[in-house]
């Protein structure tokens, strides 16, 4: 009878070793710079590293100078001074800032309460249309192809606030109005609202839409079966297979509306009497207007933190909720 003797590496463990033993000591020689270039990791480090350079010159690097500029008085042409911190100092004691976060919230809230339900809505009656889904579709991702300036341009003719204006003529048919729009410090931001909320509506519906084909159809035929109607079908089935993208959608509004600036600066310029100022509009300002880019970029870096913090404790919220 002949004995056949397997030998083994140095560093491999005995047969008897438990396997978590085992799989420490092979991960332990995947660890060697050899077994990570035998396995391919210096190729895929050569293929990605124009992509990590680009990457890094063009997001990356202007995150670093931003948090340079927070420090510093600069105009971009004569030597920087370095501050420290009197630029986040001089941000906050600014007696503008409370106007405009105050602003933003309105703006968030407008835009949470009337713009987020909106393009589900929409999406649910459009998945319940049997016939020329292509087109409704296309109707409604159509304001997201028209350029932005365009579309406030438009919309500000639109909100002309004399008797003969486009949205007062037809709020007229119906014996409402005249309003008065972007003149009156109340009725600016819903205005703004309105238009930033068909704007943006279209991307979200198609997000909806295509959430909802993965939606088992044989949830809603159970439905029907119990009884439920159109509305008790959206709430106990529709509603909690799209949860994960509601919540998705949600922090993104949250984190857009935060950044509004296109329709403030194009509508209103921050009018009437301020009502309409918002934290990226006092940004634009402080860079472009007063030449301040210390300030600028001390604010911006403060509303990033904020953001990064509320997504941070939104995601650490939701995270077993979206699953």
């Amino acid at each position: 009878m002949t004995t056949t003797v397997v030998s083994q590496p140095p560093d491999a463990p005995p047969a008897h070793a438990p396997v978590s033993s085992i799989m420490s000591a092979r991960r332990r020689r995947r660890r060697t710079p050899v077994t990570w270039v035998r396995g391919g990791g210096l190729s895929t480090l050569i293929l990605g590293l124009p992509l990590l350079v680009i990457f890094g010159l063009f997001s990356w690097f202007p995150i670093v100078r931003a948090a340079v500029m927070s420090v510093q008085t600069t105009n971009l042409v004569t030597a920087p001074v370095y501050v420290g911190l009197d630029n986040f100092t001089a941000v906050l004691a600014d007696p503008l800032l409370g106007t405009a976060v105050t602003n933003t919230l309105y703006f968030a809230l407008l835009a949470l309460v009337f713009g987020y339900p909106a393009p589900l809505v929409v999406a649910v009656l459009m998945s319940e249309v049997r016939r020329g889904k292509g087109v409704f579709s296309a109707l409604a991702y159509l304001p997201v192809v028209v350029p932005p300036v365009v579309a406030v341009l438009l919309w500000k003719v639109f909100y002309d606030a004399s008797p003969d204006g486009v949205f007062n003529t037809i709020v007229g048919w119906v014996g409402l109005g005249p309003f008065p729009w972007l003149q009156d410090p109340s009725w600016a931001m819903p205005s703004l609202v309105l238009e930033a909320t068909w704007a943006a509506a279209g991307g979200t519906i198609i997000i909806y839409l295509a959430a909802l084909t993965g939606v088992a159809p044989e949830l809603y035929d159970a439905a029907e079966v119990d009884g439920a109607g159109v509305w008790r079908k959206v709430w106990h089935v529709t509603l909690p297979q799209l949860r994960g993208i509601l919540f998705i959608t949600l922090i993104l509004q949250v984190i857009g509306t935060a950044q509004v600036f296109l329709e403030p600066y194009l509508f209103t310029n921050g009018g009437p009497a301020n009502s309409t100022t918002t934290i990226m509009l006092m940004i634009y300002n402080y860079a472009f207007q007063f030449g301040d880019y210390g300030k600028a970029t001390a604010l911006s870096l403060m509303l990033a933190a904020v953001l990064a913090v509320l997504s941070t404790v939104y995601f650490k919220a939701t995270s077993s909720w979206s699953k």
